[in-house]
């Protein structure tokens, strides 16, 4: 089964793994201690919520009806570009103004979360056998 929230969760991680080689290894002897550890912190959520797309494809498998899943998983897109990207870009463009954008992704992360508890409660798995 095709999903698109298998495929950006694992681009996601993939980019993660690689912002993270990047940090530890170009940026450790630019930044500053306190930079790297936003920079890192970005690295850090990009790669839950890229694991928390996966799972979203995954339960999607087994309740493919779910609008709540579904909106989920765009909202977890939605943070990993709004909290990941403003910390990376605040970080090596020294720009304090993309920290304001940093609480929407949080937000988006959320409610996320929420929805994927609500489709949970709400839609029971379709049976796979009978």
């Amino acid at each position: 089964m095709k999903s698109v929230f298998i495929f950006l969760g694992a681009f996601c991680a993939f980019l993660a793994v690689g912002f993270g080689a990047f940090g530890a290894h170009a940026l450790k002897a630019t930044l500053s201690a306190e930079s790297l550890a936003v920079y890192q912190t970005g690295v850090t959520y990009q790669m839950w919520h890229s694991l928390g797309l996966i799972a979203i494809a995954l339960v999607q498998q087994h309740t493919p009806e779910s609008k709540l899943a579904a909106w989920a998983g765009w909202l977890m897109f939605l943070g990993i570009l709004l909290f990941s990207g403003s910390l990376y870009l605040l970080v090596l463009l020294n720009i304090p103004q993309f920290g304001m954008i940093t609480p929407v992704g949080g937000l988006c992360f959320l409610l996320s979360w929420l929805l994927l508890c609500l489709s949970a409660n709400k839609n029971k798995p379709k049976k796979r056998y009978q």
